[in-house]
């Protein structure tokens, strides 16, 4: 059954790697939906096994905080911030500024997905609207999102399954994570701005039919900002499971008299959960075949220890690029043994999103909407930008690693 196990691991991340399966209509998810449905079919894992395979408190951290973000659109708290942002007077380069940070600091708190699928047509409208090129703003959009995001241990799902499975504290991975990504989201508006310095305005006087907005509900949007706050303090200064609390969180948005549960569950990304669920399995039926030790002591002899900082740093930097985050972070949490393992693994594999498009979902998301609203950003113009992102904010988080250790 090993063979089995490491062919089914192997077109899997195959899968992870080119975002599908060649020959059929197959995502990410899917794929890993269908490895774990393979290694049951094959007999290589029992149902039971899979079953205690799959961490689900890591799952109910990222469902309980998915409903919390969903409350938030639906209240119209995201596009009220991006319109706010529109009529401010100042240029265009300031401008950029407090959009990054304003991101950074909401993608720390919320899920930087649903976040930049929020902002994305407010903040294209807004910035026709001023004349502006939208591609910057865009690009800063997409970065900041994924800068911020690493900010805490529940800024996106890879340091949600990172604090899970570690143990970590939220407030010592805070204290680690923020002066690097408050850098790291000053050296984005650095690059952005130097890049576009002089052509900020539209070259056309293209003016399309501006996006519906969500309505702005106060209500709605208290409920929401009320209990995501609650959840902060819960999480900075008790010891109680971070997922019962979500959860209840998410209970207690959902039982609203205005707001139909149908509505809420609906924004949740079930796609991603499943992602979860599948590499859960596919991932524990590798290590319990003996792979990943066998792969580890294969790298020692060579004077490769994935433990030590300098190694994971570069494993983790490797292999988000390759077969993305979550996967990667998966792949690499056996091996995380140093103290400094957890802060790495978050920093590291997040950063690294900024990389090329594909690195991130947040990345693919504001690209996709842009496309749909007549705005082209390709690999290459995204890369021109994502690349010196990605490389300054990973050395400045090296330099705090290092600094911290």
């Amino acid at each position: 059954m090993t063979t089995t196990v490491l062919v089914i691991f192997l077109i899997v991340y195959l899968g992870m790697l080119l975002g599908r399966l060649p020959r059929l209509q197959l995502d990410r998810t899917g794929v890993a939906l269908l490895g774990a449905i393979a290694l049951l079919t094959t007999g290589a894992i029992g149902f039971e096994e899979a079953n205690a395979a799959v961490d689900k408190t890591t799952l109910a951290l990222l469902f309980g905080l998915m409903v919390v973000s969903a409350q938030l659109r639906l209240g119209g708290f995201y596009a009220r911030v991006t319109e706010w942002l529109a009529t401010l007077r100042v240029g265009p380069s300031v401008l950029l500024a407090i959009l990054i940070f304003t991101i950074g600091a909401l993608s720390a708190v919320f899920s930087n997905d649903i976040v930049c699928l929020a902002v994305t047509p407010v903040l294209i409208d807004a910035c026709r609207r001023r004349n502006l090129d939208p591609v910057p703003f865009l690009l800063g959009l997409a970065a900041a999102a994924n800068v911020g995001s690493a900010a805490t241990l529940i800024g996106n799902p890879q340091n949600m399954l990172i604090g899970q499975t570690l143990g970590l504290s939220f407030a010592a991975y805070l204290v680690d994570a923020v002066p690097p990504v408050l850098f790291g989201l000053l050296a984005t508006w650095g690059v952005i701005a130097f890049q576009h310095r002089g052509r900020w305005t539209l070259n056309t006087a293209d003016d399309p039919a501006p996006e519906d907005l969500q309505p702005f509900d106060r209500w709605q949007t208290t409920k929401g900002i009320g209990v995501a706050l609650f959840l902060l303090v819960a999480f900075l200064f008790t010891s109680w499971p971070r997922e019962i609390v979500a959860l209840t969180g998410a209970g207690l948005l959902l039982m609203s008299r205005r707001l139909h549960s149908r509505s809420m569950l609906g924004l949740v990304d079930w796609q991603l959960l499943i992602l979860f669920i599948g590499l859960f399995v596919v991932n524990h039926a590798l290590e319990a075949a003996g792979f990943v030790a066998n792969a580890v002591s294969a790298l020692e002899t060579r004077g490769i220890h994935p433990d030590q900082p300098g190694w994971l740093f570069v494993l983790t930097l490797l292999l988000s690029n390759t077969v993305s985050n979550v996967p990667a972070v998966m792949l690499l949490l056996p091996v995380a043994h140093h103290p400094q393992a957890g802060p790495l693994l978050g920093l590291v594999s997040t950063l690294a999103g900024n990389f090329l498009i594909v690195g991130s979902i947040a990345n693919i998301i504001v690209v996709d909407m842009a496309s749909q609203k007549g705005i082209a950003i390709d690999w290459r113009r995204h890369a021109r930008t994502g690349i010196p992102v990605t490389l300054v904010t990973l050395a400045l988080a090296a330099v705090f690693l290092w600094m911290r250790g």
